[in-house]
């Protein structure tokens, strides 16, 4: 049986992908049992590599650091490119919002850790420790070592102490999150508020009874108001037309009109009575309005027009078709004549079959070609955002540059290429199904090498005489802070609770536990507010670590 125990003991690349495959189907599998209603997902990886590591099952160091590093800039730089396009808009609503209340997670952590350490007599060279490892960040790590070697200090108490407190800093958050979900989550709190804002469109048929707009043409119409609409069809007795700008609106004409949800009461001012009729359900046949106009979803598959505003494009002119609105992931937009097209955008195209085609012929409409990633780009980034947190970034009053690493960086440049690509006509779309199953496979990676590396050494760790306090103490500074502030946000009801648990994650930079929420929550809503409060918190860490040491110290 020597070739069992070459796959399993010798070391080697093999061995190593054995050692990983093996970790992750078991902790994969077990993270599907569910008991009393809970499951931990993909966190059973986590658990079953420490258990394996506890064993003796090892790996060589370089390669474990290899596909640790691998995994998780993989979920990282995926995590930023799903949620770039809508980063920067989310900042423009509630974004700050997150921000300060991950700072109060940060914060509450941080006044706690400085009160434990007087009132537990733990010197502040091991209670940064114990705080770096309770919020997983070992960029806080070592910027507190270099400032104790600064101040005369061995930086090896801190380093112990992350080490002992590190895996119950990474699972600390999910049980938080169970908690909180348990006891204090009711159903309202697990509907997406956001939702609503997922649309960004509303259908109404309006008959054009203002006296003010009759006779007008729509590009007339449009330029004497400041208000965003698209007629898409017209109605007018029997003949059904699709209207261009120069199309001269008459009494009593029904208007298919595209707008924004807000905008509504301004168009029944503008045109005149809204018909009563829900054109805004999910399934509408919009074929079945008429037959003599057709309304056809097209994707946009053609990557020279990739970047381009939608009013460069000439399709009515062009084609004689009307943009209705344009459906970006699962959010639908108003189609505007400045509205910055994507990459596998779906375009609601409203004309004659035979323009349609014409204009099929144009965007691409190629779903084979969008079911195949570019993975030069995905990798392209990758390169990008490790340089990216490499950078030293001086700070005044800091000993030491800080930087991004290799969490940060990639997630930044891949928020910035999801957000601005179309822009530099970088291509960077990838199917949802791919998204998701390249981020699962780096976080399931990432896992499986952290819980290996953590179980060779946890139990001779704990059996020291300050292994146990520290553990204590560092699960105290991962649970309250996160229950305090999740409870609060809770009860203000501002966020639904997936929100809230992306918050949560971010703030503690913890991937592990943001896969749990992705697990049992619907929508990206913990994506998108986690990858918001990420890279601000993980700035505060690293400097609130150097600022422990210099004045506690």
């Amino acid at each position: 049986m020597n070739w069992i125990d070459g796959l399993f003991n010798i070391p080697s690349a093999l061995q190593a992908v054995v050692v990983l495959s093996l970790v992750c189907t078991v902790g994969l599998g077990l993270g599907k049992i569910r008991v009393a209603g809970i499951s931990l997902g993909i966190a059973f990886v986590f658990f079953f590599g420490i258990a394996a590591g506890s064993f003796g099952l090892q790996v060589d160091e370089q390669m474990l650091n290899y596909c640790e590093t691998f995994g998780l800039v993989i979920f990282v730089y995926t995590l930023g490119l799903s949620v770039g396009p809508t980063f920067f808009g989310s900042f423009r609503h509630e974004g700050t919002l997150f921000n300060l209340w991950s700072l109060g997670v940060i914060f509450l952590g941080t006044i706690m850790s400085v009160v434990l350490s007087y009132a537990m007599n733990v010197p502040m060279s091991s209670m940064v420790g114990i705080l770096c490892g309770a919020t997983t960040n070992t960029p806080a790590l070592g910027a507190a070592q270099q400032a104790l070697q600064h101040a005369g200090h061995s930086g090896g108490p801190a380093a112990l102490a992350t080490a002992v407190t590190y895996p119950l800093g990474v699972v600390g958050v999910i049980f938080a999150m169970i908690f909180l979900r348990k006891f204090f989550v009711r159903p309202s709190d697990l509907v997406v508020h956001s939702g609503a804002e997922d649309d960004h469109t509303y259908i109404g048929q309006f008959v054009v009874l203002n006296p003010a707009v009759n006779g007008k043409t729509i590009a007339e119409i449009a330029q004497g108001t400041h208000r965003k609409f698209i007629i898409s069809r017209i109605w007018r007795g029997d003949e059904v037309i699709v209207p261009m700008s120069t199309t001269v609106l008459q009494a009593n004409d029904n208007l298919l009109v595209a707008s924004k949800r807000e905008e509504v009461p301004a168009m029944e001012i503008l045109f005149g009575k809204q018909v009563n009729r829900d054109l805004n359900k999910e399934q509408v046949d919009w074929n079945h309005l008429d037959t003599k106009v057709e309304s056809r979803v097209i994707i946009l598959s053609n990557g020279v027009l990739n970047g381009k505003k939608l009013g460069q494009l000439h399709l009515r002119d062009a084609y004689n078709v009307n943009v209705s609105r344009v459906i970006r992931a699962d959010i639908k937009l108003l189609a505007t004549q400045d509205l910055v097209l994507r990459y596998g955008d779906r375009l609601t195209l409203v004309g004659q079959p035979e323009a349609i085609d014409h204009a099929e012929t144009f965007l691409g409409n190629s779903v084979k070609t969008l079911n195949e990633p570019n993975l030069a780009v995905i990798f392209l980034g990758m390169l990008l955002g490790l340089a990216l947190g490499t950078i030293p970034l001086n700070i005044p009053g800091m000993d030491s540059p800080i930087r991004l690493g290799i969490a940060g960086g990639p997630i930044i440049m891949g928020i910035l290429a999801g957000a601005f690509g179309p822009r530099l006509h970088f291509i960077a779309y990838t199917t949802r199904s791919a998204s998701l199953m390249l981020r699962k496979l780096g976080l399931s990676l990432y896992l499986a090498c952290l819980g290996l590396d953590a179980g060779k050494d946890f139990l001779t760790t704990v059996v020291r005489p300050e292994g146990l306090l520290w553990i204590g103490l560092g699960f105290v500074l991962t649970v309250v802070p996160v229950i305090i502030v999740g409870l609060i946000a809770l009860r203000l009801k501002k966020f639904d609770f997936g929100t809230i648990c992306g918050i949560l994650c971010g703030s503690m930079a913890n991937p592990m536990a943001l896969g749990y929420a992705n697990d049992t929550i619907k929508g990206e809503t913990s994506n998108i507010s986690y990858a918001s409060v990420y890279p601000l918190g993980m700035f505060a860490r690293v400097i609130i670590a150097q600022i422990l040491v210099m004045f506690f110290v």
